[in-house]
């Protein structure tokens, strides 16, 4: 295991009835915008909550980030920040409108062009404002993560970015907050959860054995309680599982001294940026042929994911490995999410356009060996077809 310092600042609040405590996570005084997406909040009477905590604060709001947030309409909401002299922001929503925020956050504070935070990745920042979360879909780790994806639809493109002033300063999570939430969505958040923590988990042996039996039990409790989330859409139990489970699988801790991966992460976001196709649902395509393509230098971890997870001790080893992929996929369609590009309208034509981009982003060594090319990428996505 590596030398690693493992520091995360944000402060959660979980379980039910935790809304009143809200005021007391906030500057006395303070300005306060409400950021959220579609407007669901509103329709269950979430956001009247958040005013009635919050009541003895002014309060502005500002909605439609998108499910992948574009800079184009958080651009908005920064003029507005400014114009209004908000001093604190509160994300309720999921991980697209925690994303969002945290790029208004720094955006607000940035003495330069905005776009130079996301073409940087986030080296630019110096300061951003504080805010808090209220997360209504466990899916990103965002509410836990200094991390951000962000999209510019003009151009087409999703970039990534980091930066220690973005932790939240407090998540409330909530799982009846997940109650309402459609089908669609709730398998999304499981199988994004179960992606991350695989790629953090499936690179190679460095004889980290906390980190990997912290991330066997996180792919277990998803691999349970995923299938019960469709079926026992109230089961606190099962919904509080999964919130914590899709925290703690991006928060830092399960990658602190590992190897990672991000290839397929990488891709997905492409294949998202150029035909829109839901985040989670371009992993789980990606996913399964990236493990297959890269069975012989993830052999040993392939093994011990096998093992582990799928109880798979007997047969040769390349019979273990075919399996343990076939059974990931099938939990992937089991969940409700295809795993093909066909199943999404996208072609054989298509793979050539993913990978210029990838060519055009920089992207040009993935993986835990920054070895896999978009000569390699092109063969795993047609075997994705």
């Amino acid at each position: 295991m590596r030398n690693f310092t493992f520091h995360n600042p944000t402060r959660i609040l979980f379980g039910t009835n935790r809304m009143e405590e809200l005021a007391s996570e906030i500057p006395a005084g303070a300005h306060v915008m409400i950021t959220y997406g579609g407007g669901s909040i509103i329709k269950n009477g979430t956001m009247d909550r958040i005013k009635a905590a919050l009541a003895d604060f002014p309060v502005s709001e500002f909605g439609g980030i998108e499910p992948n947030p574009s800079y184009e309409t958080l651009m908005k909401c920064v003029e507005r920040v400014k114009g209004k002299g908000v001093d604190f922001l509160l994300a309720a929503g999921g991980g697209s409108v925690i994303d969002g925020t945290k790029f208004i956050a720094a955006a607000a504070l940035y003495p330069g062009e905005p776009w130079e935070i996301l073409e940087t990745h986030g080296a630019k920042i110096s300061e951003a404002m504080p805010f808090g979360t209220l997360l209504t879909l466990p899916a990103t780790g965002s509410e836990m993560n200094s991390g951000a994806v962000i999209t510019r639809t003009e151009i087409q493109a999703k970039r990534v970015f980091s930066h220690p002033s973005v932790f939240p300063v407090f998540s409330l999570l909530d799982p009846t907050q997940s109650f309402t939430l459609p089908e669609r969505q709730v398998a999304n958040g499981v199988v994004d959860a179960f992606i991350h923590v695989m790629e953090q988990y499936l690179t190679f042996p460095v004889n980290a054995g906390v980190q990997d039996r912290f991330s066997e039990g996180l792919l277990l409790t998803l691999l349970e309680e995923g299938p019960k989330a469709l079926s026992e859409p109230d089961n606190y139990a099962v919904r509080a599982n999964i919130m914590w489970a899709a925290t703690l699988a991006l928060n830092g801790l399960i990658g602190s001294g590992v190897p990672q991966d991000w290839a397929t992460h990488m891709v997905g976001h492409e294949i998202t940026a150029l035909h829109g196709v839901d985040h989670a649902r371009t992993l789980a395509v990606v996913l399964p042929a990236m493990m297959e393509a890269r069975r012989e230098e993830k052999r040993e971890k392939l093994l011990q994911y096998a093992a582990r997870i799928w109880h798979l001790t007997e047969g040769s080893e390349a019979e273990r490995i075919t399996e343990a992929i076939a059974r990931t996929r099938a939990f992937f369609e089991a969940m409700g999410i295809p795993t093909r590009l066909r199943d999404y309208g996208i072609d054989e034509a298509a793979i050539a356009k993913i990978c210029d981009q990838l060519r055009a982003h920089g992207l040009v060594g993935l993986g835990e060996h920054a070895t896999l090319t978009p000569v390699e990428v092109a063969k795993i996505l047609t075997a994705s077809l």
